[in-house]
């Protein structure tokens, strides 16, 4: 029997009884095959049929998959959490293990002038090779230097923007009481030590950790780490690192359901291949994935790559996933991502002492890196989304595709609001979409036509849809782009669930 008619044959007993043996649905196979043959076949399959089974005695149970209810924060937590995201500091300990790591690894103190030299010149050829063209980098991050470079240079920034997406999780009830974690490409464990890090705030919540990586340097470095900072009584486990190349998902031991998938700044090292070939290799993971689970794909700001996430984001769309959020699709059709740099901003963090030491040079700004400025996705099997696509019945809403019909003309539309300010105080601007757009759309807001009727395009958060009306249409011939003109007469609102 085939895979399909195989699979087919378990999704159909499954409908019809909570709980069943592989035994017997022999009964319906062409071909005599073990329970234990059985089993590997159906094993990566399991959490896409919403399936879980559990050996008993020389069989298999397989029974239906019961949700693991959703985390809600309560008001502790969620005063406790604000507090939290108010630190704008790696947390000490943190900060200490990777200054013993250097210095044990280097068998000098991390501080030493010859260290700190040498530190320097791994994070100018990362910095360096980062800028060159998507296909000429290297961004290999996995030898000698490079890695002690990466923990000095990036890790407390992508430490410090973890702790932002992990409060959006949270805050929209997308964790669980009980959690498994898939970490992919996890290089010196940024996402799970910030997990561990971030569950602190969480009263009852626990979650277990898989982490996959290549580089045996960034394994050891991980591994080090993660036993200088662990504390007991953690409500997080995280599982010594799996090495393994994660573009062979036949060749990573997964776990049999994931509840969180993480692709931290990964994704966009794999230039060698194409955004098909990635978008592949993702929905491979995805068969493992639960059906309430979720699968988030972190990038850098910078312009190619942070355009290239939206561009596989699509393409994941079209495989069958969902966007939960940054995106919008107000008309349900599919964008068009190729010019859409879209990032979020947060408050920069405080240098570690690394450096600060590093800095103490003639070319400081070449060590510090403090700015916390990231493009992401989200992504689901169920459909759910961040923001549901709710436009008033009295609003005459024009797609941004027909925007270039409407030059000079004044109109109602709603998007969402793609983009902190990119503006300045004299005049604030905002990248807008509804996911038709075939060019940049753009909401500028003059700084004296701020009114509490139109406020809402500055004070609301990115990815909120908005209702926008009356803004006049102007084309950017420089930019080949379009502005929506905000004046006192506009009025801008969030956009509520209501039927169309």
């Amino acid at each position: 029997m085939s895979e399909k008619q195989f699979l087919s044959t378990v999704k159909y007993v499954a409908s019809t009884k909570p709980a069943f043996l592989l035994s017997e649905i022999a009964v319906y196979l062409d071909e005599s095959e073990t329970v234990d043959q059985m089993y590997t076949a159906l094993l990566p399959h399991l959490a896409n049929l919403g399936l879980t089974a559990k050996k008993i005695d020389k069989d298999y149970e397989v029974s239906r998959l019961l949700p693991s209810p959703a985390y809600c924060l309560n008001a502790v937590e969620e005063q406790r959490l604000g507090e939290y995201l108010d630190l704008q500091g790696l947390p000490p300990t943190y900060e200490e293990a990777i200054g013993q790591y250097i210095t044990r690894k280097t068998g000098k103190d991390w501080s030493d002038p010859v260290i700190i030299e040498r530190l320097r010149r791994a994070i100018v050829a990362q910095k360096d090779d980062y800028w060159k063209p998507t296909n000429k980098r290297s961004l290999q991050y996995s030898k000698g230097y490079s890695v002690l470079g990466y923990l000095a240079y990036h890790f407390p920034v992508y430490f410090m923007q973890s702790r932002y997406l992990l409060a959006q999780l949270a805050r929209d009830g997308l964790l669980k009481r009980e959690m498994t974690i898939l970490d992919l490409g996890t290089g010196p464990g940024v996402i799970p030590l910030a997990i561990a890090d971030f569950w602190t705030c969480l009263d009852t919540a626990r979650a277990t950790v898989f982490p996959v990586e290549r580089s045996k340097e960034h394994i050891e470095a991980f591994s080090y780490l993660a036993k200088s900072v662990a504390t007991k009584d953690s409500p997080v486990t995280i599982k010594p690192a799996l090495e393994a190349d994660i573009t062979a998902p036949v060749d990573v031991a997964l776990p049999e359901r994931i509840d969180l998938m993480v692709f931290s700044n990964v994704l966009n090292e794999l230039a060698d291949l194409p955004v098909a070939a990635r978008a592949d290799i993702v929905m491979k993971y995805a068969e493992r994935l639960s059906p309430d689970g979720t699968i988030l794909i972190i990038e850098p700001a910078e312009e190619a790559t942070s355009t290239g996430l939206r561009v596989m984001s699509l393409a994941l769309k079209k495989r069958g996933l969902s966007i939960y959020a940054p995106c919008t699709y107000v008309w349900g059709t599919n964008c068009t991502p190729d010019r859409c740099w879209s990032f979020v901003t947060a408050p920069c963090i405080r240098p570690i002492r690394i450096m600060n030491t590093l800095a103490a040079c003639n070319e400081p700004f070449r060590y510090v890196n403090t700015d916390i400025k990231y493009s992401y996705v989200m992504l689901r099997k169920d459909g759910k989304t961040r923001s549901p696509c709710c436009i008033p019945k009295d609003t005459n809403a024009l797609r941004l595709s027909r925007i270039h019909l409407n030059v000079g003309k004044r109109i109602n539309v709603v998007a969402a609001k793609m983009s902190e300010d990119l503006g300045d105080k004299e005049t604030h601007m905002f990248r807008l979409c509804d996911g038709s757009a075939e060019k940049p759309v753009y909401g500028v807001l003059p700084a004296f036509h701020i009114t509490p009727e139109n406020q809402e395009l500055v004070s609301a958060p990115y990815g909120a849809v908005l209702v926008i009306r009356n803004v006049l249409v102007r084309y950017n011939p420089a930019h080949d782009a379009y502005n929506v003109l905000v004046s006192r007469n506009t009025q801008i609102l969030k956009s509520t669930p209501m039927e169309t």
